[in-house]
């Protein structure tokens, strides 16, 4: 056997107990064995779910541009802590709104998202392990 056929033979029979090892982690197997899917995704938003997209929505309207606005208020003014202060409040505050907009929709969409993805892929790799287990 050469060098370069056994490397990738146990390279190989690496990967696929490292699959086989996380096909059976409880978020993985409970993927699979409950077919995950995206028909979430089909159903009405909730009033909770709009209220955290109106906040990702708002949280750029007081990102750069207010700070954009500060910038423009201490030179016209003649006041450069304007900018100084303001600015990184109000950006800090406009990553704190982003942040409570992801609380309130985000979080629950991306679990779908990802809880399919992983069936997807981890069906796909298993097959690939059973494949070429022989």
């Amino acid at each position: 056997m050469s060098p370069s056929l056994f490397f990738h033979c146990n390279t190989t029979t690496v990967i696929r107990k490292r699959i086989e090892k996380i096909a059976e982690i409880g978020f993985v197997r409970s993927a699979i064995e409950e077919q995950a899917d995206l028909s979430a995704f089909k159903e009405k938003p909730t009033l909770m779910v709009l209220a955290g997209v109106f906040a990702i929505g708002f949280s750029y309207v007081i990102g750069w541009p207010a700070v954009g606005f500060l910038g423009y208020l201490a030179v016209k003014m003649e006041q450069p802590w304007i900018a100084v202060v303001g600015g990184p409040l109000t950006y800090g505050l406009s990553h704190l709104v982003f942040l409570l907009g992801m609380y309130l929709s985000g979080a629950v969409y991306s679990l779908i998202f990802i809880r399919w993805l992983t069936r997807i892929c981890m069906e796909k790799l298993l097959i690939w392990t059973h494949a070429n287990s022989t």
